[in-house]
């Protein structure tokens, strides 16, 4: 009897350890189970909002591109109205060759270059110096343009200074004929200083002034990371 009873007693404790081993093992699985709900939903609630991030600047950027396909069209249309004219900004010819002929778009981009060029600039100014018929003493500057040749295009570009000064000889008149010229120029000039010596028939003229280029505007299209 005694050996029956211990058998049912052990009988007994192997079933209570083996319930509670499938208890511990299902208390195990169940929270692993909640951890991996819970992770899942945290992960699936962050790609949710990623997601609804990546749709919104999706749907900006096809506004903004619809926008810029019309300004385009309308920019075409009014290029060809601003160079289609018949006389330009300055009244002379679109297709001539004169000092005040050429379309605007050409004027304009006399007036105000994208590129820095201080060889080009000093032989504008040498011809317009030669066609009052003044002796050029000399015409200096700085040639800036190693450290100009890194200013590239941006979205808002800003005009840069181009600092000059000549000398000349000639007669009063043609003097003051050359003030009128530079500033009546499809280029802008800045006068800084003058200075005369001599008399109204043989004078010297020293002009300290400057002129600008602007860099060209950047249209390239850019991307943009979606944090």
């Amino acid at each position: 009897m005694k050996n029956f009873s211990k058998l049912q007693i052990s009988t007994k404790r192997m079933q209570v350890d083996k319930a509670q081993a499938t208890m511990v093992v299902t208390v195990a699985v169940a929270t692993f189970v909640a951890i991996f709900s819970l992770v899942s939903a945290k992960v699936l609630l962050k790609q949710r909002s990623y997601q609804a991030r990546v749709i919104s600047q999706q749907a900006a950027a096809e506004t903004q591109l619809e926008k810029d396909i019309q300004s385009s069209k309308d920019l075409i249309t009014s290029y060809k109205a601003f160079v289609g004219t018949s006389d330009n900004v300055l009244h002379g010819n679109p297709t001539g060759s004169g000092p005040q002929d050429g379309d605007n778009a050409k004027i304009i981009l006399d007036a105000l270059p994208s590129k820095y060029d201080f060889p080009a600039l000093a032989t504008s100014i040498e011809k317009i110096l030669t066609a009052r018929n003044l002796d050029i003493n000399g015409i200096t500057g700085t040639d800036d343009e190693v450290v100009q040749s890194g200013n590239n295009g941006s979205g808002d570009p800003q005009p840069v200074d181009m600092p000059f000064e000549f000398e000349v000889t000639g007669s009063y008149a043609s003097m003051q004929q050359l003030i009128g010229d530079l500033q009546n120029s499809i280029r802008p000039f800045d006068i800084q200083k003058l200075e005369f010596q001599g008399s109204n028939d043989k004078m010297k003229l020293t002009l300290n002034a400057q002129t600008y280029y602007q860099p060209e505007k950047d249209l390239s299209i850019k991307e943009q990371t979606v944090q």
